[in-house]
């Protein structure tokens, strides 16, 4: 098997390679029209040490923490400010962080930025705390439920929900792209989701689009296999680039089931 192939999701995607521009102005038209935002708040001294916060009207009823995807290598806080549409209309905050890419940072390291990031979120606005992430984002957000991550607002968070996630990094030390990771065995065991059995045992609802590369299906499944308090959810049309759409709609089963207001099966399909 071609694994740069398998994990490849653009050349498979009508229009694939438009997406990001895309998500860029559609974060921009959100950040121009909602005004309750704070932007640039420092989490850690690298540059890309910092997240946005997207405010609801009146007082926040908890959290919502997206981490944004593109293989450890790409993107920022400002392509995503839209998603954070779906929660602030339920009333909730939501943060959109940075972090370090590859390969001025190996995975390990970009894991902890992203726990320091939550951290510092988390002091930002009191009540739950909900996180999604998506591809790369949702690998690191499913790491947030492992105890050798080092994150001080475990107790508070209700919810993780991985989108698309890359639960099992081995993969990934047999395609081009670790030319920019540098992933070695050791890294790749100890960063994989899937391979971790030292857990907190947090609600997680894994999300997968029924029309994404097999890689990420399986990738999703197993995560579900072999973490009990992990749900499945497969959403019928979509891929891996418009899977994370429902974000931005208060009123998508997506938003409900990260929130907390709707229960599901453990193998279950959602628009």
């Amino acid at each position: 098997m071609n694994l740069d192939i398998a994990y490849a999701n653009a050349d498979f995607i009508p229009n694939g390679l438009d997406f990001p521009a895309k998500w860029q102005k559609m974060a921009g038209d959100f950040r121009s029209s909602h005004k309750n935002l704070r932007l640039d708040l420092p989490y850690g001294e690298d540059a890309s040490n910092a997240f946005d916060l997207v405010l609801p009207d009146g007082m926040a009823k908890g959290l919502v923490v997206f981490v944004h995807g593109g293989y450890w290598m790409a993107f920022g806080r400002r392509d995503w400010t839209h998603l954070a549409a779906g929660a602030v209309g339920q009333g909730y905050a939501v943060a959109l962080p940075s972090y370090p890419l590859a390969p001025d940072a190996r995975i390990a390291k970009i894991t902890k930025a992203v726990a320091a990031a939550i951290d510092a979120a988390a002091d930002q606005v009191a009540g739950p705390i909900h996180l999604a992430g998506h591809s790369a984002g949702g690998h690191l957000v499913a790491r947030m439920n492992c105890i050798d991550v080092p994150l001080s607002c475990r107790d508070r968070i209700a919810r993780i929900m991985p989108i698309s996630p890359l639960s099992d990094l081995r993969p990934l030390m047999r395609t081009k792209m670790n030319n920019t990771l540098h992933l070695d065995e050791a890294e790749a065991q100890a960063e994989s989701p899937a391979l971790n059995n030292h857990r907190v045992g947090i609600p997680t609802t894994v999300w997968v689009g029924a029309d994404e590369r097999s890689a990420f299906l399986d990738q999703a499944r197993d995560l579900t296999l072999v973490w009990p308090e992990a749900e499945l959810t497969i959403a019928p049309n979509r891929h891996h680039f418009d899977v994370i759409a429902p974000l931005a709609d208060p009123d998508s089963d997506m938003v409900a089931i990260l929130l907390g207001r709707d229960q599901r099966p453990k193998s279950s399909s959602a628009r």
